[in-house]
C-alpha cells in the first residue's frame, strides 16, 4: 500500500540555503493540489548552528508538521549524523556523496541512503556550492513521481526575467537531479495524489496577519523589526504601494506604539507588530490607548523567555503580559488565534472590535504560529468593516462631548478637522468633555463615573464574542482545554483518539479577555480536564481558576522552545484515561 503522507527535512547550516530549498518545496506541493504544513526549527546567527526545515505533505490536510522524517536532504556531515536518527522507518536520505562520508555505525539498517554525486551531476553546469540543494531537491521530485515542470515554474519565478542566466543554470541542475534519480537512485512508494487543477495558495501566520489587516483597511502599520514579528513589516513594506498603506519602521518600540495611536486618532486604521521585549516598551502607550479612547491593534508574536530569551524559539508565556500591559484598569480586548486562517480573520476581528469599542486590542500570536507555512483552501476577500460611531458634523447642541456617558460606554468619536468637535485629548484622567480633572482638585465623582463608562464597554464586548465550541462527544470521559497554536496539534491527536474509539473532547478558548462566557458551565460539567500549554507556569490554567473558581486537573505543559507533538499529547492522554 503506498503512503500518502510524505515528511521532507532539509538539514544544514545558516547560510545554506535551507529556507529558500523548502520554499520551492512548499511552492511545488502547492502548485500540485497538495495539502502542506512546514516548520523552520533555526537559531540566531547568520552563518552556521543547527537549522532545518520539516514540510509534511498529503493529498488530505495535515495539521502538523510531522514527526517522523520520510525524505532527509543533508547538506552537511554533521546534519546528516544529527538528523539521522528521525528517519522513520523505510525512509532516504539524499546528500552531496562528494562532501558527506555515511557513518552507516549510525545509521539505522532499514533507512535507504540515496547519494548524489553533485559534482558529477552538474560537471558541465556550474560550481556553486548551494547548487546541490537544487540536485536534491530535483532527485526529490523524481522520487516524489511530481510534475516536473511545476519545479521549472517555481524556479522561473524565483529568479524572473533579472537573472535569466542564474534561472537557466538552476533550470539545468534541477533537471540534472531528476534525471540521475530516474536513472540511479531506487524507486519509492510515495505516491502523492496530485490535484494539478487545484493550486493551493501557502501562508505563513504572519502573511495572513498581513493579509487581515489589509482586508481591514489597516492604513497605517508601524514597527520597529524584532523575531518573530519581523516578516509583518517586511511583507507589508513590500505590498504598500498596492495596498496603500503607510509603513513605518521606527527607531524603538515607544516611538512605534506612539506613531500608531497618532495615526489612529487622525483617523487611520492602525496597527503595531512586536514580541514579548518590544511589547514591554510598548505597555505605557498602550495605557495612552485606553485612557484616551483611541483604537489600536497590537500584535504580540510570542517567543521564549525572559529578556533576550530563546529569539527565535516559540512559547506561550506572554498571556500574563497583555492582560497586566500597562498601568491601572481600562478595558482592552486580548485574542489569541488559532490556526493560519484564524490568523486572517482575527485580524479583521481585531480592527472591528477596537473601532466600535474605542480601545486597544491585541492578537497574541506565537514564533510557531507566526512562522510556520500552511496551505490554505480559501479565504473571504468580503470583509465588513464596522468604524463604530464615528461624529462627522457638527453636534445639534453645540457642546460635544468626546467621552459622552453613554449606556454602551462607547462615546461619539470625531476626527480632527470635524467643525465644532474640538476637546482636549490627554493621558490624565479627564471630564466627558476631556478637560484634566486633577490639575487642581480632584473630583472623585466624575473620576468615578468616567471609569464606569470605559469599563462598560467590556460587558457588551462579551456579548458580542462567539460562545465557546466543544469539539467531540459532550459525554467524553476526558476534555481537553487550549489555547492558541496548539489547536491544530490538538486537532490531528483528536483524530487519532477518534479512530482508537478513545472518549476524548476538545475546549479552545480563543478570547482571553474579556473572558469568554460559557467557559465555566463547559468545565463544571465535564467528567475530567487536561490543559495544554506552552509555558511554565500555566497561566491560562490559572486565568481559568481566577475567572471561574475551576481548577484544572491534569496539566501538560512544555517550554523547550519546540511546537508540541502529537505523540506528546496523545501520550500523556492515554496515561490520564
Amino acid at each position: 500500500m503506498s503512503k500518502t503522507d510524505v515528511v521532507l527535512r532539509v538539514a544544514g547550516a545558516a547560510g545554506d540555503g535551507i529556507a529558500s530549498s523548502g520554499e520551492a518545496f512548499a511552492k511545488i506541493c502547492s502548485r500540485s493540489g497538495l495539502h502542506l504544513l512546514a516548520y523552520n526549527s533555526y537559531q540566531s546567527v547568520i552563518r552556521g548552528g543547527f537549522i532545518w526545515l520539516q514540510i509534511r505533505a498529503s493529498h488530505e490536510k495535515v495539521f502538523t508538521h510531522g514527526t517522523k522524517v520520510d525524505f532527509l536532504i543533508a547538506l552537511n556531515q554533521r546534519e546528516f549524523e544529527r538528523n539521522c536518527v528521525d528517519i522513520a522507518p523505510g525512509g532516504a536520505i539524499l546528500y552531496n556523496s562528494d562532501k558527506i562520508k555515511p557513518n552507516k555505525d549510525k545509521i539505522n539498517e532499514n533507512i535507504i541512503l540515496c547519494p548524489l554525486p553533485v559534482g558529477q551531476i552538474i560537471k558541465d553546469i556550474g560550481r556553486n556550492p548551494i547548487l546541490q540543494n537544487t540536485v536534491a531537491l530535483g532527485a526529490l521530485i523524481k522520487l516524489l513521481d511530481l510534475d516536473f515542470e511545476n519545479m521549472a515554474n517555481v524556479i522561473r519565478d524565483y529568479f524572473g526575467k533579472k537573472k535569466q542566466t542564474a534561472m537557466e543554470v538552476n533550470l539545468q541542475v534541477s533537471k540534472a537531479g531528476y534525471d540521475y534519480a530516474e536513472k540511479n537512485l531506487p524507486q519509492f512508494d510515495f505516491k502523492l495524489e496530485t490535484d494539478l487543477d487545484n493550486k493551493r495558495p501557502v501562508l505563513t501566520g504572519n502573511q495572513a496577519l498581513s493579509l487581515g489587516s489589509i482586508s481591514a483597511g489597516c492604513k497605517f502599520y508601524a514597527a520597529y523589526p524584532m523575531t518573530p514579528a519581523s516578516s509583518i513589516l517586511h511583507w507589508l513594506s513590500a505590498h504598500s504601494i498596492q495596498t496603500g498603506m503607510v509603513v513605518k519602521q521606527a527607531e524603538d518600540e515607544i516611538s512605534v506604539i506612539n506613531m500608531a495611536i497618532g495615526a489612529s486618532f487622525a483617523g487611520a486604521r492602525s496597527m503595531v507588530g512586536t514580541s514579548g521585549g518590544g511589547f514591554s516598551l510598548m505597555t505605557e502607550a498602550i495605557g495612552l490607548s485606553g485612557q484616551t479612547e483611541t483604537p489600536l491593534v497590537i500584535i504580540n508574536s510570542m517567543r521564549g523567555g525572559p529578556s533576550t530569551g530563546l529569539p527565535t524559539k516559540t512559547e506561550q508565556a506572554d498571556l500574563f503580559q497583555a492582560i497586566g500591559a500597562s498601568q491601572g484598569d481600562f478595558p482592552k480586548v486580548i485574542i489569541a488565534p488559532s490556526n493560519i486562517e484564524d490568523c486572517y480573520y482575527s485580524t479583521i476581528e481585531a480592527f472591528n472590535l477596537a473601532d466600535k469599542y474605542q480601545l486597544p486590542v491585541i492578537l497574541l500570536s506565537d514564533l510557531f504560529l507566526s512562522e510556520h507555512m500552511e496551505s490554505v483552501d480559501s479565504l473571504n476577500f468580503d470583509t465588513i468593516i464596522d468604524r463604530g460611531e464615528i461624529v462627522t458634523h457638527k453636534p445639534s447642541d453645540d457642546a460635544y462631548r468626546r467621552y459622552k456617558f453613554t449606556p454602551t460606554g462607547v462615546s461619539p468619536r470625531a476626527f480632527p478637522g470635524t467643525s465644532g468637535t474640538i476637546f482636549q485629548a490627554t493621558s490624565d484622567e479627564h471630564d466627558d468633555f476631556g478637560n484634566i480633572i486633577s490639575d487642581v482638585f480632584t473630583d472623585p465623582e466624575m473620576r468615578t463615573k468616567i471609569m464606569d463608562k470605559r469599563m462598560k464597554k467590556m460587558d457588551f464586548v462579551k456579548k458580542d464574542l462567539p460562545i465557546p465550541k466543544l469539539y467531540g462527544a459532550d459525554d467524553a470521559k476526558l476534555t481537553i482545554v487550549s489555547w492558541g497554536s496548539t489547536f491544530n496539534v490538538i486537532r490531528e491527536s483528536m483524530h487519532l483518539f477518534s479512530q482508537e474509539n478513545l472518549p476524548i473532547n476538545h475546549l479552545h478558548i480563543k478570547y482571553l479577555a474579556p473572558f469568554q462566557s460559557g467557559i465555566q458551565k463547559i468545565l463544571e460539567t465535564s467528567n475530567d480536564t487536561l490543559i495544554i500549554e506552552g509555558n511554565f507556569t500555566g497561566q491560562l490554567s490559572k486565568l481559568i481558576t481566577m475567572e471561574t473558581g475551576f481548577k484544572i486537573n491534569h496539566t501538560l505543559f512544555k517550554y523547550d522552545g519546540e511546537p508540541f507533538y502529537t505523540a506528546e499529547i496523545t501520550d500523556k492522554v492515554r496515561d490520564i484515561i
